[in-house]
């Protein structure tokens, strides 16, 4: 209940309550409902009566280029900086990729034979199709692959195409898949032992 409106519209009141029912009877004062404020309105307000000493926001993200951070004395990760992984260890790898009207981006997870998993995910800043996404992520995979020294991996990925094309088991038409497939080619002597495998999108 508002007390003002109580007040003003009340016809017999009593004690105090009548008292402060007089005091403002020498002013022309009549109660009005509350209206819904705009907020163009009470932007407009503020925006004439800033606060002393206002500091604008700084956007810079002081470490924007930093894609990851590898911490080597986590448990399960055996990965030595100098030597790289075990030898003859068994490393997998899942990537994806998509591309949609909200934009383009990519992700893989590594995991190594223990089952410890290394995440990346990266922003594509420019246009591109669906299956470039894919390809986009494969290679972003691989290349993430050789820096960890990684020698023996199974590739995994949803996309059939991609995975196929790899494979040779599908030509590739579209020239503008033709250079990923073409640098993947070149990725795979770094590996000593590499398989490319189709999954569903329900296992990705």
């Amino acid at each position: 209940m508002d007390p003002i409106k109580y007040i003003f519209e009340k016809l017999v009141v009593t004690g105090r309550i009548a008292r402060w029912q007089m005091l403002p009877t020498e002013y022309d004062i009549q109660y009005v409902t509350q209206k819904a404020i705009k907020g163009s309105i009470l932007s407009d307000y503020l925006a004439h009566l800033p606060v002393e000493g206002y500091q604008s926001l700084k956007f810079d993200f002081p470490d924007e280029d930093i894609m990851f951070i590898r911490d080597f004395t986590m448990p399960g990760f055996e990965v030595s900086p100098e030597e790289g992984p075990e030898p003859g260890s068994r490393w997998t790898l899942v990537f994806d990729g998509a591309s949609n009207a909200r934009g383009h981006g990519i992700g893989v997870v590594i995991t190594s034979p223990t089952g410890f998993h290394i995440p990346f995910t990266a922003r594509l800043c420019f246009d591109c199709t669906n299956n470039m996404a894919e390809y986009e992520a494969c290679t972003y995979s691989l290349e993430a692959a050789i820096d960890l020294r990684i020698k023996i991996l199974k590739v995994f990925g949803d996309s059939a195409l991609v995975i196929s094309q790899v494979k040779d088991d599908w030509e590739t038409r579209d020239s503008k898949l033709i250079p990923y497939k073409e640098n993947i080619r070149k990725l795979i002597p770094y590996f000593d032992e590499i398989s490319f495998h189709h999954i569903s999108r329900e296992e990705n």
